[in-house]
């Protein structure tokens, strides 16, 4: 459970309510990836196939409300199953990018401030978190980090509203 963690984020200083809910609490897998999120002081770019868990939602909100830049690359198909918290983040303002093409945008990391990358098999949801063998790699080696953010840009790019073709080109 990661509820003081957050309500600590949305509220420095303020006392968090113990929290009812049966997952553990302290330092836990989720709890040292949110912290990691939480440490986002410019920008947030996310490539995330799957994004189903509130948690790390609230986590991105958080940011978002604070200032930082967060912008987000999503697969068209899974942004619309239920419990996909895109939508969520879209109402928010957060800007969403999504694919136009078939085939998945499977890709799963996070780059941070722009000089961590987050990334492995891990998919942003609950089923992932609490149930599946997952591998999350963290790296600050600007070498990957520059990959990563370069490979974001490309597809941020190609994903631009204003690139989407709903017509054929024949006439």
């Amino acid at each position: 459970c990661i509820e003081a963690l957050l309500a600590e984020a949305a509220e420095p200083g303020v006392p968090a309510r113990p929290c009812p809910c049966p997952l553990p609490s302290g330092d836990t897998a989720l709890s040292r990836l949110v912290r990691r999120l939480l440490s986002a002081r410019r920008s947030l770019d996310l490539c995330l196939f799957s994004f189903s868990c509130p948690q790390l939602a609230r986590a991105v909100q958080l940011l978002h409300r604070r200032g930082v830049r967060v912008r987000l690359v999503t697969d068209a198909q899974y942004m619309g199953l239920h419990g996909s918290q895109i939508g969520r983040l879209r109402h928010a303002g957060i800007q969403v990018r999504h694919d136009q093409h078939s085939g998945y945008m499977h890709h799963k990391f996070a780059i941070v401030d722009r000089r961590m990358l987050i990334t492995g098999s891990l998919n942003w949801t609950t089923q992932a978190i609490q149930s599946n063998r997952e591998n999350v790699l963290v790296v600050e080696d600007a070498e990957y980090v520059k990959a990563f953010q370069d490979e974001f840009e490309r597809i941020w790019e190609e994903y631009n509203p204003a690139n989407y073709s709903f017509f054929s080109q024949k006439q």
